[in-house]
This record gives C-alpha cells, structure tokens and sequence, in this order.
C-alpha cells in the first residue's frame, strides 16, 4: 500500500485534503482556458477539454514534476491554427501523434539537459512575457459579446467581483491556509451571484462544454509520403514548443518548491500524453505554467492533484457542465489575474542597475518577442541565439598575451583566455613575427584550444614563423587540447614543433 502511495509524491508526505482541492480549483481554472484555446484553434470546444483530460491525466501520472499541470494550451494553439483551415481536424490529431512520437524520442535520448543551455535572463523574459499574455487576455472579458467594452453598470459589477476575488486570493492565506484561497474565491462570488441574481458573464456564455468520455479515433488521413510532408513541420514545431514549455515551466516549479523535477521523464510522458490526446479526439498541449501555479500556490505539491484536477474535469464535462456553466468569468478572471501577478518575476525589476547590459538586453528581448509573437519556444530560442552571440563576444574580448624574453633569448607568449573562432583575430594580432627571436614559446597555461578555428589560428602562425625561419613551441596544452591537434593533423597541416627541452609541462626553474 505504501509503494502504490508514493507514486503521488516524490519526496514528502502527501496532504491528501490540500490535494483534493487544489485538484478541483485547477479543474474550473481549466475548463475557460481550455475552450478558449480551442476556439484559437479554429476547433470544438470539447477538442480543447479532451485535450486537457488526457493531457493532465497522463503527465500526472508519468511526469516528471508532481505538482505541474498539463493541458491544451495557446502555445500550441497558434501552431496549429494554419493546418485546420487548410485540412482540417483529422490532421490536427494525426499531427498531435506524430509530435508525442518527436517527443518521446527526445525523452529517451535525454535531451532534457539541453535546458542547461537557457540562461537565467532567458528565464526572466520567459516568464514576465508569459505574465503579460496571461494578465492581457483577461482584458477580453471586460467586453461584451459585439466586442466592445464594458461600460457604466455592467463594467463596475463584473470589475467589482474581480476584486473581490482578489482580494480574497491575496488575503485568505495570511489569515488560514486550510482550505485553498482560489477554491474560496470562487465559491464566494458563485454564492454572491447566485443569490444576489446578479446579471454577470458566465462559463456557459463562452461556449457548451457538455459531452461524454473522449472517444478513441485514428485519424483519418490518407497514409502517403504527402501526408506526412503536411503534418511533420507543424508536428516538429508542437514537440520543439511542447518540451521548451514544459522544461520552463519544471524549473520554474523546482525553484518554488526547492525540489528537483526529472525533464527527460517528463519529456516522455508530454510526448505519450500527446500520442493518447491525438487518438482520442484532443487537440494535444503541454505543461501550463499557471495552472501549475495556481496548484503549487494552493499547497499541492504531489501527483494526487493532478489527477484529481483531469478526473474532475472529465465529470464536469460528462455529468457537471450545467453546474460549471453557471461559474461567473469574474472569479476565473480575478483569479488569473492573481497568477500574472504572481508569476511575474518582480525580483528581475531590481536588477537593471546590477546585472550586466547584455543580460539585461536579453531579458527585454525575450519579454518583447513573447507579448508581440505569442510564440514561447521562438522567444526562447532567439533569447538562447542572443545570450550565446554575447557570450561569445565578451569571451573573444577577453584574450591576452603576456610577452617577456628570458635570459637565454627565447621570448614567451602567455596566453589568457580561451582561443576560439571569436577570438582568432586578436589572439594572431598579439604576434610580432618579423622581430620576434629565433625561438618562441606559446604557453597555454591560462588558456584552452577549443575548436577547428582556434587550431587553424595555430597553424597559421607557427606558418608564418617557419617561413621566416623560426620555430615555435606549445606549451601546457591541456590534454583535451592535445586531442583536438591530434585529430586536426588528418584534416589540417597543424605546424607545431616541439621542442624535447619544453614538451607540454617544462622542467626548468626558468619555466617554473
């Protein structure tokens, strides 16, 4: 019995009531989000619900987060609102397969280490992008049904019960945490509501989310090389926007509960979530980072709330969806309104005076792309491109060359910094060959050789001694270094003379 429990937890004592709560307050904030989506989408509203039952239920139960939330999201929405209008749903869930199956593969080849690569100033925009988005598309529900905005009674209501809900979200906590303050505040403002007859926007004015258990359905596609021509790139971009989404967000999550998550585990349970959403009529996702701050925030911290929160959504849809229609979007919207707020990394506001320029560049520009291009995985890769272009920049600055000549007329060359392709032109513009002596040391004590244009740059100026006559000696060269000069010679003349009085580590006092 205890092993079965401890599939809900990873490492700590599982509160099954704050469990069971924080399940059902994620469900109601799934069911707007998920129609919503879907609707993005160009597709039914039950396509996005069945998409966020699978989705939750799969990730829950094989992720590697306890705690993180899976579902439809707009990130994958966008993607595939160009392939409904040209072919229409079935490619969709056959494009959804084929993304589980890229995704499942990067899983099993670990490459969930690749978010080492994402640098924290990527993480900032990431998430402050994100915050926006979400506090911006709550704008939508201070409109009427024409589009236009609230005004006079109407606004003040509706602005009023989101305030409320606030309110209760921001204060209950400090006052008890028995009971989850999301789940309160939305409970309250159905009471006032419902018995105060107030005439307020609803789940049900968005869209009907009535329907049974998802049913199982291949896709029906015609099995050709020309179909899969179609389907791979969007498939390709879901799995790339999918994985990028999810890692985030994992760290994230690991950051807040001082946990550690596995990315490649949950790699693999996205891309078998996205195989079992595609088969059974959903629209696929990934993980949703405030859904999944709403669960952490509510005390979650185990795989029990997942799944409550995709079982629940599933009876709403089957058995509760006259109950769920009736919610007041005012408390939905107050409460994603909170998780803006809470998301949004205020701390990264303090550090423009303090961290470097470029960090902070980078942060902007991934802030910038994730607003205007409503595209994650892109503002994540170009901030990636960006943080690595500066990175190397700053390194290629930072070469040196140390010169002195010793007593016996040998001049030394003491290299600091790494030599690569962004710092070969200053490291062949410290070398004075036509007035250097007879013999020369280049000492890589404080630096390293790191790729085929840091041993080209060696092959051209031990070139441009010899034609002079002189020659050149390496010194401490690390032996990864040595490796890749060894490798060199069957690709490049690398012209390297070694001197049996110097070889790699010098013996002489004078060297010392």
């Amino acid at each position: 019995m205890k092993k079965y429990l401890n599939l809900f937890d990873l490492s700590q004592k599982v509160n099954y009531r704050l469990e069971v709560l924080s399940g059902l307050t994620v469900a109601m904030a799934l069911v707007p989000e998920a129609v919503a989506f879907a609707l993005i989408a160009g597709l039914s509203p039950l396509t996005g619900l069945y998409a966020a039952f699978v989705m939750g239920l799969v990730t829950s139960l094989l992720g590697g987060r306890p705690g993180m939330i899976s579902g439809a999201t707009g990130a994958v929405a966008v993607v595939l609102v160009a392939l409904v209008q040209s072919h229409g749903v079935e490619y969709v869930f056959a494009t959804v397969i084929l993304a589980g199956i890229l995704q499942v593969t990067a899983g099993f080849l670990r490459l969930g280490k690749l978010m080492r690569l994402v640098p924290h100033p990527v993480i900032f925009g990431f998430v402050n992008g994100l915050a926006i988005i979400i506090f911006l598309s709550q704008m939508d529900q201070f409109k009427d049904p024409t589009g236009a905005w609230l005004t006079g009674m109407p606004l003040f209501g509706f602005l009023g019960l989101v305030l409320i809900t606030m309110f209760i979200i921001w204060g209950l906590p400090k006052v008890t945490r028995l009971v989850p303050a999301a789940l309160t505040a939305i409970l309250v403002i159905f009471g006032l509501v419902t018995f105060l007859g107030l005439d307020t926007k609803t789940v049900g004015d968005i869209a009907s989310i009535q329907g049974g258990f998802p049913p199982f359905h291949l896709p029906s596609i015609p099995l050709t090389w020309e179909s899969l021509m179609v389907i791979f790139p969007y498939a390709a971009i879901v799995a790339g926007v999918g994985l990028i989404e999810s890692l985030l967000t994992l760290n994230i999550i690991d950051e807040i509960t001082e946990t550690r998550g596995r990315g490649n585990k949950e790699a693999v349970a996205q891309g078998t979530a996205n195989i079992l959403s595609g088969l059974f009529s959903g629209m696929g996702g990934c993980a949703m980072i405030g859904q999944s701050l709403i669960n952490i925030s509510s005390g979650a911290r185990a795989r029990l709330s997942g799944i409550v929160a995709s079982v629940m959504l599933l009876v709403f849809i089957m058995f509760g969806s006259g109950l769920i229609e009736q919610l007041p979007m005012a408390a939905l919207t107050g409460l994603m309104i909170m998780v803006a707020i809470g998301t949004f990394e205020w701390a990264s506001l303090r550090t423009f005076t303090k961290m470097p320029k470029s960090d902070i560049f980078v942060m902007v520009m991934v802030t910038l792309v994730t607003i205007f291009l409503h595209n994650l995985a892109l503002a994540v890769i170009i901030g990636v491109i960006i943080a690595a272009l500066v990175f190397a920049w700053d390194n290629a600055k930072r070469i040196r060359a140390r010169k002195r000549i010793d007593e016996d007329g040998i001049k030394h060359y003491e290299i600091y910094g790494p030599l690569f392709f962004g710092s070969v032109s200053a490291f062949a513009e410290k070398f004075d060959v036509l007035h250097d002596p007879d013999e020369v040391i280049i000492d890589f004590a404080e630096s390293r050789v790191v790729d085929m244009s840091a041993i080209e740059a060696l092959n051209k100026i031990t070139e441009r001694y010899l034609k002079v006559g002189k020659k050149v000696h390496l010194k401490h060269l690390s032996q990864d270094c040595r490796q890749l000069l060894q490798n060199a010679e069957e690709i490049i003349d690398v012209n390297v003379l070694e001197d049996p009085t110097y070889k790699l580590v010098v013996d002489d006092e004078r060297m010392k």
